[in-house]
């Protein structure tokens, strides 16, 4: 998948851009709002390859797992996500991103989530989810930028609590 805004290209991940996936994954400050548990930090750049690897397997259209690069410079400034949930009971489809500290501040996050949610509709999905760590009050605050419906707090599909948007495929034409 392919998909450009004024400022970014959202595209697979490449192997060159190993080191890059490496810096943005062994950083606590990144990988503390991914997932349950501890945060794992990515350790070697054999990880960083063997999870580009993951990426391209999980490319299933429309879900995925694909590289923001801002098109100015080519740097990848994060990822960007539209997978099926885990411990989903009816193929309940997320949408995430995690970028890289030096990119933060920038609407990066927004404006790539704002794409993928249009391809996600166009495909047909008739809703997206997107959760976070209650605490991750930037992440909530581009899920509110987007126009996300807040539903409160959910413990539905990973341990921990998690806040809870959503955004359906009338909601999304009703505000594009």
């Amino acid at each position: 998948m392919h998909l450009a805004t004024d400022r970014l290209l959202i595209r697979p991940w490449r192997h060159e851009e190993a080191p890059r996936l490496l810096d943005l994954l062994s950083r606590l400050e990144v990988v503390t709002w991914l997932g349950d548990g501890e945060p794992e930090l990515m350790r070697d750049l054999d990880e960083a390859h063997e999870r580009i690897d993951k990426y391209v397997e999980r490319d299933v259209p429309p879900l995925g797992m694909w590289a923001v690069e801002r098109v100015e410079d080519g740097v990848v400034v994060g990822t960007v996500l539209l997978m099926t949930l885990p411990n989903a009971e009816h193929g309940e489809v997320e949408i995430g991103w995690h970028l890289h500290p030096d990119s933060w501040g920038r609407g990066y996050a927004t404006e790539a989530a704002r794409a993928v949610l249009g391809h996600a509709f166009a495909a047909g999905l008739p809703e997206v989810i997107a959760v976070s760590h209650t605490d991750n009050g930037a992440s909530q605050a581009v899920m509110r930028r987007l126009g996300m419906e807040d539903r409160g707090i959910t413990d539905r599909w990973y341990e921990e609590e998690s806040a809870l948007f959503v955004m359906t495929a009338e909601r999304w034409a009703a505000q594009s």
